[in-house]
């Protein structure tokens, strides 16, 4: 390593060495800067010695630990699902006698619920279209598939579905119908010579020739047009003979009908020839060959199995409807890359259901007697009552209120989160004792939806209880079933809602707290 220093430095030192022994200022000082020029040379080599072999290395081939390509493809296994925009329909399908109909309900687009009966309806709505393929379910689970073939349109104001579509439902395990094409009509001369290929062939002297059956013919032709001479000419002559032959003749056949009549049997005609091969030909009417010229006769009839229908009549109209099938309602899912379908069922433990269900019925007990003291508080009395008669009111209000009564009692459970926590739904109308603020005739409808909570405790996220005289303020609902109808694998809950004058379908999605509705076919 060579360093330079200035000339005037080695003048200094110089003049050191040559004066006296002591030192003068400038040689500290000249030291001192030699000094600090030597740290700053060193500093800048020893930096430049350690780029030197890092820019070296860049040119070498750097290898990667396992770890560093694992973490580059974690971001791309880790795919985020995307939410569904849809178009995804949702609608009923209605089973009843082997007729399967179905109902719009709402259609998912963009991320937003509409009403799938008016949606696009130019004129059949998009979820009508022909051709669309429907996926029946049940508790999430598939049961089939439905195809459009058409819809129907009632224009009737009160109609409660003006849309429905019809088609066909092939349920999971079996198979479409084959419909096969029935063969044309046979042309002449086709199958007078079996499956043997067509020949062209000329008139031959010996097809000229009169055949042994056509001889037997032609000589009973023969006999039969002398016997014909004969008879006119002795007609011609007058002859009493040809009149008593005429007479014999009528009598003969009375005769013979009698003795037919008598043995009760008829000897069996034999079938001729041609009727012989006009049998072979039915059976082999459908056989795929080569036909040429005109046909010679039209297509078999097929007789089909008629099955007979017993008609029992019963003596009041209430019987028939008893004994009509009922209409079976599932839910079905239209959505062309939506996520496969999902079981949402609850297993309870041995004993789980029963409790679950009686919680479920005392919760209810108490939400309509809170509904009906809140009706009974707001009703407007006839006159205000006296001092002792509020006394004995609140004496009675402090004893127990009787439980209700319930009737047509639906207890179900779905695991719509997928982390088996049940979400319990009850319905049922409530009938109170008779008592001085409710008759025992006045029904109640409550619709019920609670989840359990950390402690095993019942969270109510909906309570709905109303008659028939409030159905504007609270509309009843009945459940339909648990479906995914947004497509981001949730359940959500499809009920049928009656309000006052309508009825209509509404969609809610299960939280934490409450019901979240997320469509109202009725718009409230």
């Amino acid at each position: 390593m060579g360093a330079s220093f200035p000339k005037k430095f080695w003048l200094k030192v110089a003049a050191g060495l040559s004066g006296s022994g002591k030192p003068r200022p400038e040689g500290f000082m000249s030291r001192r800067f030699l000094y600090r020029r030597l740290v700053c040379a060193v500093i800048v080599i020893l930096v430049g010695g350690i780029r030197v072999p890092r820019s070296a290395g860049q040119d070498l081939p750097q290898l990667k630990r396992p770890q560093e390509d694992n973490a580059e493809q974690k971001p791309a296994e880790m795919k985020t699902r995307k939410k569904v925009k849809g178009p995804r329909a949702v609608g009923l399908l209605q089973l009843s006698d082997g007729k399967a109909t179905l109902i719009p309900v709402a259609i998912l687009v963009e991320g937003k619920f509409y009403d799938a009966s008016v949606y696009r309806a130019d004129p059949v709505p998009m979820a009508l279209d022909r051709g669309t393929v429907y996926e029946v379910e049940q508790v999430g689970e598939s049961q089939g598939l439905f195809t459009t073939n058409g819809a129907l349109h009632s224009k009737s104001a009160s109609s409660v579905n003006p849309w429905m579509a019809t088609g066909s439902y092939l349920p999971n395990g079996t198979e479409a119908a084959k419909t096969t094409h029935k063969a044309e009509d046979v042309p002449e001369g086709l199958n007078a010579g079996g499956d043997e290929p067509p020949r062209l062939t000329r008139k031959s002297a010996a097809a000229s020739k009169p055949t042994p059956a056509s001889t037997t013919s032609a000589s009973a032709g023969g006999a039969g047009s002398s016997e014909k001479t004969s008879g006119s000419a002795g007609e011609g002559k007058g002859s009493p003979a040809g009149g008593s032959g005429k007479d014999d003749a009528k009598t003969a056949t009375p005769a013979a009908d009698a003795s037919a009549d008598q043995s009760g049997k008829k000897p069996p005609a034999q079938p001729s020839a041609g009727q012989a091969s006009q049998s072979q030909e039915s059976g082999n009417y459908y056989r795929p060959t080569l036909r040429r010229g005109k046909p010679t006769q039209g297509a078999p009839v097929e007789e089909e199995p008629t099955t007979k229908v017993v008609a029992t009549a019963s003596p009041t109209g209430a019987g028939a409807v008893i004994s009509a099938k009922p209409v079976q309602v599932l839910p079905a899912i239209s959505d062309a890359g939506g996520p496969e379908p999902q079981s949402y069922k609850f297993f309870w433990k041995e004993g789980e259901e029963e409790e679950r269900r009686k919680q479920m019925l005392t919760l209810a007990g108490d939400e309509v007697r809170a509904y009906v003291s809140a009706r009974a508080k707001g009703a407007i009395g006839v006159k205000p009552a006296t001092s002792s008669e509020a006394g004995v009111a609140r004496r009675k209000a402090a004893v127990k209120p009787a439980q209700p009564v319930f009737e047509n009692i639906q207890f179900q459970a779905f695991d719509v989160w997928k982390n088996n926590q049940p979400v319990m739904i009850l319905t049922a109308e409530a009938r109170l004792p008779e008592t001085g603020t409710a008759s025992a005739s006045e029904a109640y409808s409550i619709t019920l939806v609670s989840r359990t909570d950390i402690y095993g405790s019942l969270r109510k996220l909906y309570s709905g209880v109303t008659d028939r005289f409030h159905l504007d303020v609270t509309p009843r609902l009945e459940l339909i079933d648990a479906v995914d109808a947004d497509g981001d694998g949730r359940g959500e809950l499809l009920f049928r809602e009656t309000t006052d004058g309508r009825k209509g379908y509404v969609i809610y999605r299960p939280t934490g707290d409450k019901l979240w509705k997320m469509f109202d076919s009725l718009g409230t």
